[in-house]
């Protein structure tokens, strides 16, 4: 599947979501997305198959489909890992944790020498960059060490700043942490 042609045959509805628990999260929060990486409901052309409930991300659009059916699909903006650090491929969501903590890899804490400090992790909360929920990408039941997830930072959505993983609004990623099973199919291109 060409990322150009899934993209182009994505429509648009009228109005952005207007899901309850959406909305009262986001009336929470002081920061407020562009209107392009709001949650709305699109069309997926019939060309395409996947599975209800799946996860499809497109990286270089920074959208998370998360399918209705075979021909809708709630879409998101995320922002995605800076160029060379982008997981690709399938997964399934084996593990999820609310207020997850984080601990950098090797890898960047080479990139960036400042998270040396939490090499043995950074407990969850605000100021935590995986923010108030991570979604765990596994294949064949090993971890991938990338993640869908909040931010501590949610002016990076719609741009490519993680270390690879997918990053959310927290509102989003709360809504999803709590509709999604675990199982949950993943695929990301």
């Amino acid at each position: 599947m060409q990322r150009r042609q899934f993209l182009t045959t994505a429509a648009a509805a009228s109005a952005a979501l207007s899901t309850p628990m959406i909305a009262r999260a986001a009336a929470s929060q002081s920061f407020e997305l562009m209107e392009h990486l709001k949650p709305r409901e699109v069309t997926i052309a019939r060309k395409y198959k996947f599975e209800p409930g799946q996860i499809v991300v497109t990286l270089q659009a920074f959208y998370l489909y998360h399918m209705q059916d075979d021909r809708t699909a709630i879409r998101y903006g995320v922002a995605v890992g800076k160029e060379g650090l982008n997981f690709r491929g399938d997964a399934t969501i084996d593990r999820k944790v609310e207020w997850p903590n984080w601990t950098p890899t090797a890898e960047m804490i080479e990139r960036n020498p400042q998270y040396a400090r939490w090499k043995d992790g950074m407990p969850g909360g605000p100021n935590n960059p995986l923010g108030s929920r991570a979604l765990y990408l596994y294949q064949n039941g090993q971890d991938t060490l990338f993640r869908i997830h909040g931010t501590n930072v949610p002016q990076s959505v719609g741009t490519p700043s993680s270390n690879g993983c997918i990053r959310m609004y927290n509102p989003h990623v709360e809504h999803l942490y709590s509709i999604l099973p675990l199982g949950t199919k993943v695929s990301v291109f």
